[in-house]
Order: C-alpha cells, then structure tokens, then sequence
C-alpha cells in the first residue's frame, strides 16, 4: 500500500532524511520509532505531500508526486501533531472537514457524510460535544477530534504523528484500541510515529528504528525492542521485560 523508495529530505542544508526505502503491506499497522529528530514527522509529511522530498512515494501503485491534492486526500487522511484548529469552529463543523475530498467541487455535504462524521464522534466518545467551540475543549479532547476528523475521511491509509500525547494512560489505550479495531474493520494501513515504545510494541505489527534521517532497525517488536538495539540509540538507561501476559515492555532506568 505505502512503498518509499530512496526518500531524502534536507532542510536548508541539513539532511532530515537519508535515502529511506520501506514499505507498508495493506492492512498492517506499522510503528516509526527514534529519538527525537530522527525524521518520523519528515517521513509521515513527505507521504502526504507536505514537504519536498527526493525519491519516490506511492501509495496503492500510485506516485503521489503525480496526484492532485483531491486524489492524494482520498488516498491518506494524515493526524499532526500540532493541527490547525479554527476557534470559532463546532465540533460537529470540524470533523465534517475530513469529508472535503468526497464533496463535488462547489457542492455540500450529504446525509451520508454527516453520518459518516457523526458515527466516529460516537466511537471517539465525542457525540455530546458536537455543539462546543474548539476553543472550549480540553486537550484530551482536541486530540481525539483531530483523529475523527481523520477518520472521517474514509482514506485507505492513515498516518499519525504521535496520535495520544495529549491522552492520559486509560484514553491513550482506548484510542489505540479503536485505530486497531477501525483498522481491522476497514482494512486500513496505518503508519504511526510513536515515543512510548511499549505501546508501539503492543499495537504495531512492525517497528521501524529511525536515527539520523535512516532505517537503524525494523522488524517485529520482539527483535526491534532489544536491549542491546534500543541501547545503541537510546542509551543505557532501558530495560525490556515481558509482562505476564506476554506483552513487551519498555522501562527508563535511572542511572546512579
């Protein structure tokens, strides 16, 4: 569904990404890992089309150099880390945007896209706030908008940028487990920059370890969420121990 071929990115002379060559199968939720600066948000705007890059993006066969912001946006539904949120904007208002791509040029929206919107407002727990501004929403909140308004769009691949940071412990799962459910509903790719390795480990069927604007390691969590891996990039200030469910967890460790 998603394959970079040779992806590179420099930012007024400083290179973001080096020469990434990956690819995402349809269906399967793959998880972008690194320290900070690795080029996790770089990748995820160049597949959608919101930085200049070298190299090849193409999404289901598709080159995205060659497609109109329409067909890309019917294509990829993209959550940022810092969105753009109107402040005068209902919620209800907000998440009916991820329809645009789906509306005629000129047109409106139709029962069906208000459905469409209403029906992720109610599996985000958002339904009682269709009538609040923007601005009257906590963070918490705000971010589980944004990803609805993703999820409205109906794209075949979604990318997230670090979809829970604002979600405390009980949320950040609960929305996780609803991307994993959507995901299995819909069939959807997803492509998901993530800090907290435990949940990457838990939720993502491959990792993928960016440092320096390059692939360090991918594979499965069991291999990528190794000590001796994780050490070299993170230092070694982290412990990987397994739940008793099985589950594969990543601990900071002091160090005195």
């Amino acid at each position: 569904m998603i394959e970079l071929r040779d992806l590179s990115v420099r930012y007024d002379g400083v290179t973001a990404l080096a020469g990434v060559t990956e690819s995402v199968a349809t269906g399967e939720w793959v998880a972008l890992i690194g320290p900070n600066g690795a080029g996790k948000t770089t990748l995820l705007r160049s597949i959608a089309g919101l930085v200049e890059h070298l190299g090849s993006v193409r999404i289901d066969g598709e080159p995205t150099g060659e497609l109109g912001r329409r067909r890309l946006a019917q294509l990829v539904s993209y959550v940022p880390q810092q969105p753009e949120l109107p402040a005068d904007m209902t919620v209800a208002d907000y998440v009916l945007l991820g329809r645009t791509p789906h509306i005629a040029y000129l047109g409106s929206e139709t029962g069906a896209d208000r459905a469409a919107a209403a029906h992720v407002l109610e599996r985000l727990d958002l339904g009682v706030l269709v009538d609040r501004a923007l601005t009257t929403l906590s963070g918490g909140e705000l971010q589980r908008l944004v990803l609805a308004r993703a999820l409205a769009q109906e794209a075949p691949v979604l990318l997230l940028d670090e979809p829970t940071s604002a979600l405390d412990l009980g949320r950040r799962v609960d929305a996780l487990e609803l991307i994993d459910a959507l995901r299995a509903e819909r069939g959807l790719t997803v492509l998901s920059a993530m800090h907290d390795l435990t949940l990457a480990g838990q939720f993502a069927d491959r990792l993928v370890l960016l440092v320096e604007g390059r692939v360090a390691a991918t594979g499965p969590p069991e291999v990528v969420l190794d000590e001796t891996v994780l050490a070299r990039r993170f230092g070694h200030g982290v412990t990987v121990m397994r739940t008793p469910d099985g589950d594969l967890a990543v601990v900071p460790r002091r160090r005195r």
